[in-house]
């Protein structure tokens, strides 16, 4: 991925990149994607939602981890966004219930991405993808003034005349979600065990590190990837149908793992770990197939490949290379 990122830069540097990568932990663990995976993925999402009253030229790199995995619905990424700016009117408490459903940490004092604070009329704010926090300066419900600041010193390096949030998390702690949530894992695992950590944190509004493993059970219905780009053609690196099949089998011998030790065939007694079932989260490669339906699909190969009339070969002019090792035993004789 980062490799045809640079060559994209170099090739063609006015064009438009989008990276959407993949969590960066395994299939049904006990933690969280990391923070710059998640912020990474979230403004990827929200740029493919934005794009569509804006539409221009650009590439998306992703990866097979990433497309087979499932996605809140676009509705829910666009409804997390926030944009304030001077004079705006705006309810305190209503942004903090906000920043911590979407997974903002309150603290006394803002150090890290991901934080918020709230002291008197102050509101700082250090969100994902920026260089710095932002401290909201409130009149009442008036926004009076936005000013980044020195997360070390706390001291302001400069006025903004905009604030804009994005999405912070897949999993949108709202009394709807929540309400969902304790629904559908009673329906799938029954009765919620009193060391259920993981039921009990989200019945009560908290995040729980790795809740997004259960990404179906908070959503009506998920999304895929290629509902973000519809129409958009697809571009293969030729490997790409074994990488789905490897990764098929690494979710499915996770999940089978997961089973085996709530059904006690492991000896171990950790925390209980309810895994939701493989299709609910993932698809296989007859859901990436379906999923394209409609659009171009280009695949890049070293091979040569024969036609079909799902398929049309481009040989882009390559043709095969001189056969130096020849060349070399010629001269050396």
């Amino acid at each position: 991925l980062n490799d045809f990122q640079d060559l994209l830069k170099f090739v063609a540097p006015d064009l438009p990149v989008l990276t959407f990568p993949g969590w960066d932990c395994l299939p049904y663990d006990r933690v969280s994607p990391g923070a710059d995976v998640a912020a990474k993925r979230l403004s990827a999402l929200s740029s493919l939602i934005a794009y569509k009253t804006n539409p221009h030229r650009a590439v998306i790199l992703t990866t097979v981890n990433a497309i087979i995995q499932k996605l809140p619905p676009r509705d829910v990424i666009a409804a997390q966004g926030f944009s304030a700016r001077p004079g705006n009117r705006i309810d305190m408490n209503e942004l903090a219930r906000r920043l911590e459903g979407q997974g903002f940490d309150r603290v006394p004092t803002v150090r890290d991405v991901g934080e918020f604070a709230v002291r008197g009329g102050i509101v700082d704010i250090f969100a994902p993808g920026t260089q710095e926090p932002v401290r909201l300066d409130f009149f009442g419900d008036t926004l009076e003034s936005i000013r980044a600041f020195d997360a070390a010193t706390q001291r302001t390096t400069g006025q903004r005349k905009v604030f804009e949030l994005g999405a912070m998390s897949e999993v949108s702690l709202t009394p709807e979600t929540i309400s969902r949530f304790r629904s559908r894992y009673i329906q799938n695992f029954g009765a919620a065990r009193r060391d259920d950590a993981l039921y009990a944190a989200v019945s009560e509004g908290r995040r729980f590190a790795g809740m997004e493993h259960w990404l179906p059970l908070f959503y009506e219905k998920l999304e895929t990837f290629f509902d973000y780009a519809p129409g958009a053609p697809v571009v293969y690196e030729h490997l790409v149908k074994e990488a789905i099949a490897e990764r098929r089998k690494l979710v499915l011998d996770h999940f089978d793992a997961r089973r085996r030790q709530v059904d006690g065939k492991t000896g171990s007694v950790s925390l209980p770990y309810m895994p939701v079932a493989p299709d609910l989260l993932y698809l296989d490669g007859d859901g990436i197939e379906a999923a394209e339906t409609g659009r171009a699909r280009v695949q890049l190969s070293p091979f040569r490949t024969v036609e079909t009339s799902r398929e049309i070969v481009i040989t882009a002019g390559s043709a095969r290379g001189r056969n130096f090792a020849a060349h070399r035993q010629d001269t050396s004789s």
